[in-house]
């Protein structure tokens, strides 16, 4: 992996100078969006939901392009729907929209896009097709809800760990814009020349643990009533068996240790929208 971020951190610092000659395409992405945390432990794809997108894609030569995007989707999680009977005790529950905008490096394992001015790659060594990797950094907001009586409430000002009370002054409010690590992989196809597919399957490792609202202890029912209300009493504690006496309080309610992930996947359609190139130098295969 160092290998991999030391190469495309190198191309696009040699490449960057001259990238305004060269290709560039644009268009919509669609797919699903899901995330795996405190509440979906493991489960890749489990309870997607769909996505859309904008896709800006740079070509710097037939291996490197750097792309530019803005995904919407949105992201669940429900103990009751669980196996675990630790889950389905605890009896949590969230949703959120994922507002994604990254950069990212890509690197494709075929000479793809090749145009006159690549003069380096010749005619048997094109393809039409490639498979790809990439790497980036996005910026991303989120905002967990949870259901009661009927109506959804914004859980981060609720304090359902005990953020932002007088009882827990150590557990502070975490913010709900926060920077994530892309990367993934996918397959392109050149259409045409001016038309691009490409099935893609992209998953951000956050830097945050609150995406489902879950990380740390059950905090004091008494103190989050008295401070927040009786919503956030109910929505910091509904398990089951406890029936919110304070007999969780100090408890495990997440897992702290591992932060939260999500995911976008599915097809991108871009069209090119220049054709102006001129010779560029990258890392050379062989």
């Amino acid at each position: 992996m160092r290998i991999i971020v030391l190469i495309l951190t190198n191309c696009l610092f040699f490449t960057w100078p001259v990238t305004a000659q060269r290709a560039s395409e644009v268009g919509p992405f669609f797919g699903v969006s899901y995330y795996v945390g405190d509440i979906n432990p493991g489960k890749h794809f489990y309870m997607s939901k769909p996505a859309l997108g904008l896709v800006h894609r740079y070509i710097l030569n037939p291996h490197f392009a750097l792309k530019n995007s803005f995904y919407y989707g949105s992201v669940q999680g429900d103990d009751a729907k669980s196996k675990n009977p630790v889950q389905l005790n605890r009896n949590l529950h969230f949703k959120s929209s994922i507002l994604d905008m990254a950069t990212e490096m890509e690197f494709n394992f075929f000479p793809f896009d090749v145009q006159k001015s690549d003069q380096s790659i010749s005619n048997n060594e094109k393809y039409y097709f490639t498979p790809y990797i990439f790497i980036g950094i996005s910026l991303f907001s989120f905002n967990p809800k949870a259901n009661y009586n009927g109506t959804w409430f914004d859980l981060q000002p609720l304090g359902t760990e005990g953020q932002g009370t007088t009882a827990y002054p150590e557990k502070k409010n975490y913010a709900l814009t926060q920077l994530s690590i892309p990367f993934g992989g996918g397959f392109k196809y050149d259409v045409s020349k001016k038309v691009n597919i490409a099935v893609e399957w992209g998953v951000r490792k956050t830097l945050t643990d609150y995406i489902d609202d879950v990380s740390t202890t059950y905090p004091n029912p008494v103190a989050v009533s008295i401070e927040k209300g009786p919503v956030a009493k109910k929505l910091s504690d509904q398990s089951i068996h406890s029936e919110n006496t304070g007999n969780n309080t100090g408890r495990q309610r997440g897992d702290s240790k591992s932060n939260d992930l999500y995911s976008f996947a599915g097809l991108m359609i871009t069209y090119k929208i220049s054709s102006k190139y001129q010779e560029q130098k990258c890392y050379e295969f062989k």
